[in-house]
């Protein structure tokens, strides 16, 4: 059943203070008010202790698998992994699936709320019972065939700390862990990794480390990695110098590790991507929480450099959080409204575009975004992979719904987290809490010529290539 927290108890110099929470419109509201490029607002809705309610994690039975629309096939692509998270293929068509779990300590208790984290983190990935099983580690997935099946399974790296993002560049395998940019030696078709990483760059940590996954994405010339960095609190409860160089996206000289600060603002940004048509960097963002079940709506939006996004002094452009001490109106004023909202609390945590995929017609030009789902409301909220279809570079029309049936009632049998394009042109998605990666192809077998790389944002359209005709028998001889 679900958890439902509504009257946690605090200890404060020893006396037991329960605290009530209360809800307002989470269940009337249509949260498809708030997809797309104007978003509706409603008023900032406050209390010591929202209401909070976490699925209970379940997992996939055998034979079961998220639902998909007519024209798309799912399948298991890889099973028994231990929290995926992202997925990244290489020129080779290889996958990379990075299987990683929350840093140990990091997290401040600066909010009632927080005491609890912890508990309602594991609930919600189904990892609240027994000894865990080995996480953080970093797997091939080989498909020697191209038929959408994988043939090899190797372990390249393990043990890291807490890893997320990952790029590849001239035989070098970028890893970004909760607090650096490693740079191991890495020739295509190696089946494991033993040469000693460099380290590139340090990137903010502990030891208070609040949003501790960190993405990257290779520039389309090959000379930047750019890596996100979320903040360290919801809206500043652990003061301004806790925040350097967070809520952010760094831009990372390749060959030196020099950084700066290319774009800021933006509260817990993933899924880093460049779109293949127009080459922008683009994101999802995790915005923050506190002002009501429909505030704040988390979204996708183009990354400008130099850009500001209104963390924590606003929110989607001018909304003024008035939480936020000291104000700044300044900064506000600058503040550049998001490109795409895809309403409150769906955490989005993956961004692919499609643009070099093989999948159908309706999916030709567009991003899939993989939301990992709400647990600071009481009507759930997000728990699918959404596409959102582009023209000339910009999101056009509303989300549709591609992967679904990751919850049921009050329970979740996985909540999707990274999505990327495999070796054959067919979407893959990381499921963390059901430890499996599903694979998404056309239904009529269709596929690309060649493999396309994450990395690889050329932007030329795949040209397809159909399904192999089922064999025949032949005639008898006479």
């Amino acid at each position: 059943m679900a958890t439902r927290i509504l009257a946690p108890a605090l200890l404060l110099t020893g006396v037991v203070l329960v605290l009530p929470a209360c809800s307002d419109q989470n269940g009337n509201f249509d949260t498809a008010q708030q997809i797309g490029a104007d978003p509706v607002l409603p008023e900032p809705s406050m209390s010591l202790i929202p209401d909070l309610k976490v699925a209970e994690v379940v997992g996939w039975k055998d034979g079961e698998t998220p639902k998909v629309p007519e024209g798309l096939k799912i399948t298991v692509y890889q099973k028994d992994l231990v929290n995926p998270r992202t997925v990244h293929t290489l020129p080779n068509g290889d996958v990379l699936v990075v299987q990683s779990r929350e840093p140990k300590g990091g997290q401040s208790a600066s909010r009632p709320k927080d005491i609890i984290r912890g508990w309602i983190m594991a609930i919600a990935h189904g990892t609240s019972g027994g000894t865990p099983k080995e996480s953080n580690i970093i797997t091939l997935l080989r498909d020697t065939n191209r038929d959408g099946t994988v043939d090899e399974r190797h372990d390249l790296l393990t043990k890291l700390d807490s890893p997320f993002g990952l790029a590849f560049a001239d035989d070098t395998l970028y890893v970004a862990t909760s607090n650096q940019i490693l740079a191991y030696p890495y020739q295509l078709g190696q089946n494991e990794i033993t040469g000693e990483p460099r380290v590139l760059t340090q990137l903010p940590g502990g030891p208070i480390n609040h949003h501790w996954t960190k993405d990257l994405a290779l520039s389309p010339d090959g000379k930047f990695l750019y890596a996100s960095v979320g903040s360290n609190s919801n809206i500043t409860e652990n003061g301004l110098e806790a925040e350097k160089n967070r809520a952010a996206i760094l831009q990372v000289d390749r060959q030196t590790g020099a950084f700066k600060l290319f774009a800021s603002g933006l509260r817990n940004p993933n899924g880093l991507a460049f779109n293949p048509e127009s080459k922008e960097l683009w994101a999802v963002i995790n915005e923050r929480d506190e002002l009501g079940p429909n505030l704040v709506p988390d979204y996708m939006t183009s990354v400008k450099e130099g850009g500001f996004y209104g963390w924590p002094w606003s929110y989607y452009g001018n909304h003024v959080d008035n939480r936020v001490y000291p104000p700044r109106p300044d900064m506000v004023e600058k503040a550049i409204k998001p490109d795409y909202a895809l309403s409150s609390h769906v955490a989005a945590l993956g961004l692919t575009f499609s643009l070099n995929s093989a999948l159908p017609a309706p999916y030709a030009n567009g991003a899939f975004i993989g939301e990992h789902g709400s647990w600071n409301r009481t009507a759930f909220n997000g728990y699918r992979v959404t596409y959102v279809p582009f023209e000339n570079g910009k999101p056009v029309g509303k989300t549709q719904d591609v992967v679904t049936g990751f919850i049921e009632g009050d329970k979740a049998k996985g909540r999707p987290v990274g999505v990327g394009i495999d070796g054959t042109g067919a979407l893959l998605v990381a499921d963390d809490a059901g430890n499996t990666v599903w694979r998404v192809a056309a239904a009529d077998g269709k596929m690309t010529p060649a493999p396309i790389a994450t990395d690889d944002v050329s932007g030329t359209t795949a040209v397809t290539t159909p399904a192999p005709a089922p064999a025949t028998t032949p005639a008898p001889a006479n």
